[in-house]
């Protein structure tokens, strides 16, 4: 069994997907013609996104997200975080955490993407 892909429920799809490549400089790869599913190319595992009207459709509820009290993160890896940070506020991300570095040897920072999911924007871990 291998780790295919993560489901981000959100209202609007297009826009989503819209944000995360303006934001984070990924390509889309998918966009159902519904605009009810699209996919991001991100490697092996995609980073995908269903409509909330669509999971209400298919009988669950989904909850929306909340970044001042996440279940979860995403975690983007770049070498130059302040660069990579400074793009995502510029195109709409919430600053959370401006980048530090951590007594780990990796220098991170957090953003929130419009739908309110925590993002957290990484080097590589060096120490």
């Amino acid at each position: 069994m291998k780790f295919r892909y993560t489901i981000l429920y959100v209202d609007d799809v297009p826009a989503t997907l819209d944000f995360y490549t303006r934001a984070f400089g990924m390509d889309q790869a998918f966009l159902h013609e519904s605009g009810d599913y699209g996919e991001l190319a991100t490697g092996d595992t995609k980073l995908a996104f269903s409509s909330t009207s669509l999971m209400r459709q298919l009988g669950k509820a989904p909850s929306p997200a909340r970044p001042d009290a996440p279940v979860f993160e995403i975690a983007l890896e770049t070498d130059d975080v302040p660069a990579a940070l400074a793009r995502a506020v510029a195109a709409g991300a919430t600053l959370v955490q401006d980048a530090r570095q951590e007594p780990w040897g990796q220098t991170t920072s957090y953003v929130s993407d419009p739908n309110g999911y925590l993002v957290e924007i990484c080097s590589p871990v060096t120490g």
